[in-house]
């Protein structure tokens, strides 16, 4: 028993490092691909009168006079230490930088996945306990509507609608930190997490149906409507119960998305996470900034995965079992 927990643990380990060093690879070889460089990027059409001499300096400024392997292994390298490298836009270290605006990404995705929680999964039953009737088409309306309504059409018309009619748009302040001032952070968060958790209650709703139909079908749940148990206790605790892993894989997938996948949300609502400065980072050609942050919102992704298959083992008894 203890010779498969080790293996299975130096498997998982051996596959996080594995997919970390493919993020890395893609990152630092897509960066590349894109015409132009942190030189061009700052200076713009000044470049193009820039002596030999001061083009050459200015490459081994950056470090970009190196072969473009030494200039991978040395970014990792330094990462190992600690130094994710500088960002010359903000004057500030990635590190920095980071550390600012992962615990933004962070909170919206929360905010986020709580919302669409609340909206998917009451939903998602209520569209089971009557397939195919005017109740469950309702529910899929609003599940189709999630998935094909893009995020930044419905952020800007939701902004336009409250700065409009309401003269709600307290992004337009500068951000504060949920320490700072709670009650204007928290009306800060309010649009964008109601934009990506109205995306993300599609696939939660739909998860919730398939797994409650399925759940539904089974001989305990025949049995238990037969010794009279209340429609509302067997629902919430032998239906949505035995029915809850695959609505906690969909869960973990989303938020893992959102730690990355809220860019163009975050830039419509100015919201400084950590996509926004991946966004901003890519328009500066900063690749120190493009790289590191990336690999984080992957070392993230991991996590949240992990995190995810330990909360299988303790809501399936089933899971543990094996």
């Amino acid at each position: 028993m203890r010779r498969l927990v080790r293996n299975r643990a130096v498997r998982r380990v051996a596959g996080t490092i594995g997919t970390l060093f493919g993020v890395a690879v893609f990152v630092f070889v897509m960066l590349r691909a894109i015409p132009g460089n942190q030189i061009t990027a700052g200076l713009g059409t000044e470049a193009a009168a820039l002596t030999p001499a001061q083009q050459l300096a200015l490459e081994r400024y950056y470090g970009l006079d190196q072969p473009l392997v030494t200039q991978f292994f040395s970014w990792l390298g330094n990462m190992f230490t600690g130094n994710f490298g500088y960002s010359a836009r903000s004057q500030q270290s990635v590190l920095d930088l980071t550390l600012h605006s992962l615990p933004v990404t962070f909170e919206l995705a929360v905010f986020s996945i709580v919302l669409a929680l609340l909206i998917g999964v009451p939903l998602g039953m209520l569209s089971a306990s009557r397939a195919n009737s005017p109740r469950d088409a309702v529910g899929q309306v609003v599940s189709l509507a999630g998935l094909s309504i893009p995020a930044f059409l419905l952020a800007t018309t939701l902004l336009s609608i409250f700065a409009a009619s309401f003269g709600f748009n307290p992004n337009g302040q500068g951000f504060a930190t949920l320490l700072d001032d709670p009650l204007l952070n928290l009306q800060q968060m309010l649009l964008p997490a109601l934009v990506l958790g109205f995306g993300i209650a599609a696939p939660i709703l739909r998860t919730t149906r398939t797994a409650v139909l399925e759940v539904r079908s089974n001989d305990f749940v025949r049995t238990a409507r037969a010794k009279g148990v209340p429609e509302r206790r067997m629902q919430v605790k032998h239906v949505l119960g035995n029915a809850l892993v695959p609505i906690v894989t969909m869960t973990g997938l989303q938020f893992g998305y959102l730690l990355g996948g809220a860019v163009v949300v975050e830039q419509i609502f100015s919201v400084p996470g950590i996509g926004r400065q991946v966004l901003l980072g890519i328009q500066q050609k900063e690749y120190a900034v493009v790289q590191s942050t990336v690999l984080v919102i992957a070392l993230a992704f991991v996590l949240v995965n992990l995190l995810t298959d330990v909360l299988y083992r303790l809501i399936d008894p089933r899971v543990r079992a094996s």
